[in-house]
């Protein structure tokens, strides 16, 4: 059987975070979203938000997941660890070793503009490529609204500081947005080495990410199309996912399929376009 072309074109996988789905368990994340039609997931080790890969026992899990993968026919696109302690991270590039996860996904930490932050967030993604590249796995970064590493200035001198085939960077247009950058523009900076990228739109005027329902595709104030266009015409290779913050035990499990749907859709569609144009 001919494999199926991925949602946004060849090497392109569109994806979803399993954190959308955090109040409900590990397989039933997995079913929603193959209901939905991804390439594949995301899994959450997120401590302290998601932890559907809970790497304090991540041993356990693996048989698992890759009955999950392969039951629902998703792809394991990649890791959301979220930390840069070598103590946490260490077990994430090892689970994602074992499940053949490719790209585990950290956040930058430090403050924005503190003297030193960034140049100690350079130093501790340099050793994390160095454990990444140990298990066979990209370690990869985005910016981070309030973090050092927070928009296209400080993510440029990061690139410029590792040159590191076992590092690169999780682009992410609403932290870009909120940084007071066009997301367009700031992607064509660095996708040379983007090797992840995380979508969801984002509401005006607020501090975080916003409600759930905003956080699909087309449903805030961020022109996705005009990223999917530059992801088309830069010939970026790379899973392209869907990651949603914010789910409360009380959400319906019918809002967050719908969130999920509604971007699959809306992914589908405009990478169709940029193909097109």
């Amino acid at each position: 059987m001919t494999a199926q072309t991925p949602l946004g074109g060849p090497g392109r996988p569109v994806g979803a975070n399993t954190v959308l789905f955090s109040p409900l368990p590990v397989a039933d994340a997995f079913a929603q979203l193959a209901r939905c039609g991804y390439d594949g997931v995301e899994l959450a080790a997120i401590r302290g938000m998601c932890e559907h890969l809970d790497l304090g026992r991540w041993q356990e899990q693996v048989a698992e997941i890759r009955d999950l993968s392969e039951q629902h026919g998703l792809g394991l696109l990649s890791m959301e660890e979220g930390r840069l302690d070598p103590e946490q991270l260490e077990p994430g590039l090892a689970a994602a070793e074992a499940l053949g996860i490719p790209l585990v996904n950290v956040g930058p930490g430090g403050k924005s503009d503190e003297p030193g932050a960034l140049e100690s967030t350079i130093d501790k993604l340099k050793v994390g490529a160095k454990m990444a590249a140990d298990h066979g796995v990209t370690l990869c970064v985005k910016a981070h609204v309030g973090a050092a590493m927070y928009n296209t200035q400080t993510t440029l001198a990061v690139l410029d500081a590792i040159d590191d085939p076992a590092f690169g960077i999780d682009y992410d247009p609403s932290h870009i947005m909120r940084a007071g950058e066009d997301p367009a523009e700031a992607l064509r900076a660095i996708v040379g080495r983007a090797r992840h990228i995380h979508i969801r739109d984002c509401p005006a005027g607020v501090q975080g990410p916003g409600p759930i329902a905003q956080q699909a595709c087309g449903r805030g104030v961020i022109d996705l199309r005009a990223v999917c266009d530059v992801i088309v015409a830069s010939d970026y290779q790379g899973p392209v996912v869907l990651e949603v913050i914010g789910a409360k035990p009380d959400n319906p499990v019918t809002d967050l399929v719908s969130v999920a749907a509604e971007t699959r859709g809306y992914l589908a569609a405009a990478f169709a376009g940029a193909r097109a144009s």
